[in-house]
């Protein structure tokens, strides 16, 4: 084979025809070749034809087809040829000054001196070639062969486009680079948001922000000392209800139909209301009997009230103890047997079947004995969190009842606090009188001589029609 150069290139027309078959069908069988393998296969595998007429030129005007020319041409055709060589080489260039500006750009972070130097003398060279084209296209001075030139363009534009896809790559790989170590810093913020949440959940729940009664006296206990251990229970009652929640949801429970076999009629105004249903049902079984002097533990009917120092002794001991701890020194104790009778009053055997498709824990309770369970633990705390409360209420000077707030009772301030952070409002509205109502009581009210601790309610607007 001859060397590829101008005098190679000359072959007849025909003679170019049949090449351009043989290497179309070439391009054909090697589709999952790139472009750029493509142009290199067009010409390496150029083939020479003598004959007795001459030699003709083969060039390549575009991507898929290319022209044959005679030794000499039309001067319209060789025109055309020059143009169309003249746009590749333009477009050539402006492939490859994107090529150098995303280079350029990724030089930026991080910082390389280097390659922003490299990418940046890429461009002003580029820039200076189409200016010099524009100045000898403006003054007619072309020089371009356009076999040549259409072929070094195309070259020049996929050597560009590679370029252009491999910092593509490298900003991608780059980007998951920075979101895997996002992913990692994020498991860590998450993991010690648990730790913290947990953390402060113990300390919630814990009896040790109750040293202030250490070293009070019962000469000096007064109200806000019950709405301090009150507020210690109520938080134990949230943490028991978020436990049995997440049990009920483990057991595929239907959680609307479970809130509506406590409170038929209740409408919620946001689903994650719900819970208050929940908490409301706890607390009414907690507090239950609570007016009477035993807890209804004895279920005495006429049961006489208790030594109050020696119900105040009791509290101060329990505040820092185990519930476990007690169960198990004395478990017929006032304080075991109203745990065990409360479990039996709150948690139903179907319930409690659902939760862990047995009944053992029950039958341990039955028995007399206390299940080694987080969920039976959980409760035994809140339990003996309201018998604290109890004990306090009885070492008290002036007598504590419980209340409960009706459904459908106007909302009242003196008596009734909003369980919700909605803020709701009487009022007129579009022709209708607005008028708060009361749908369930969620934590019952504590009267305590005249001194009333508000009971929190649920609520929910009614708006009426205004008479004419």
């Amino acid at each position: 084979m001859d060397p590829i150069g101008p005098k190679s290139m000359f072959t007849r027309s025909r003679s170019c025809n049949s090449t351009s078959s043989s290497i179309n069908s070439n391009n054909n069988g090697g589709s999952h070749r790139s472009k750029l393998s493509r142009t290199f296969h067009k010409v390496i595998n150029f083939r020479n034809s003598d004959n007795k007429h001459g030699m003709g030129a083969c060039v390549f005007p575009s991507q898929h087809n290319f022209e044959c020319y005679n030794p000499n041409p039309d001067p319209k055709f060789k025109h055309k040829a020059i143009l169309e060589a003249l746009l590749a080489k333009i477009f050539a260039s402006v492939t490859s000054i994107k090529a150098a500006y995303a280079e350029l750009q990724m030089a930026q972070n991080p910082y390389n001196n280097d390659a922003i130097q490299a990418a940046d003398e890429a461009i002003v060279e580029q820039l200076r070639a189409l200016s010099e084209l524009k100045r000898k296209f403006l003054k007619k001075e072309l020089d371009l062969s356009p076999q040549v030139t259409l072929m070094l363009a195309e070259i020049q534009e996929q050597q560009s486009l590679m370029r252009t896809y491999e910092i593509t790559i490298k900003k991608l790989e780059s980007d998951v680079e920075t979101k895997d170590s996002m992913i990692v810093s994020f498991h860590k913020q998450f993991k010690d948001c648990v730790e913290v949440n947990k953390s402060l959940e113990k300390k919630l729940n814990a009896s040790g922000p109750l040293y202030v009664f250490d070293n009070l006296k019962l000469s000096r206990l007064n109200v806000s000392h019950f709405i301090q251990v009150l507020h210690k229970a109520l938080r134990s009652v949230r943490s028991f209800v978020k436990l049995m929640v997440k049990e009920m949801e483990l057991a595929n429970w239907d959680l609307n139909e479970a809130t509506k076999a406590i409170e038929p009629k209740a409408i919620f105004i946001k689903e994650s209301h719900r819970c208050f249903a929940f908490e409301s049902f706890v607390c009414k079984t907690m507090l239950q009997s609570f007016n009477l002097f035993d807890y209804g533990v004895n279920k005495e009917l006429n049961p006489k009230k208790p030594d109050p120092e020696q119900c105040f002794i009791e509290f101060k001991r329990l505040k820092s103890v185990n519930p476990r701890s007690i169960l198990a020194l004395n478990p017929n104790s006032l304080l075991g047997k109203f745990i065990r009778a409360k479990y039996l009053d709150l948690v139903h055997a179907k319930m409690e079947c659902s939760f862990f498709g047995n009944l053992n824990q029950r039958k341990i309770v039955t028995s007399g004995g206390f299940p080694d369970s987080g969920f039976f633990t959980a409760f035994a705390e809140m339990a003996k969190r309201f018998w604290m409360l109890h004990r306090l209420g009885l070492s008290m000077v002036e007598p504590v009842s419980v209340f409960e707030v009706k459904r459908n009772c106007r909302f009242s301030e003196v008596y009734m606090e909003n369980v919700s952070e909605e803020s709701l409002f009487s009022g007129e509205i579009n022709d209708g009188n607005v008028d708060i109502r009361v749908v369930f009581t969620v934590v019952p009210g504590f009267k305590i001589g005249k001194t009333v601790i508000q009971a929190q309610v649920y609520l929910s607007p009614v708006i009426t029609p205004v008479s004419r």
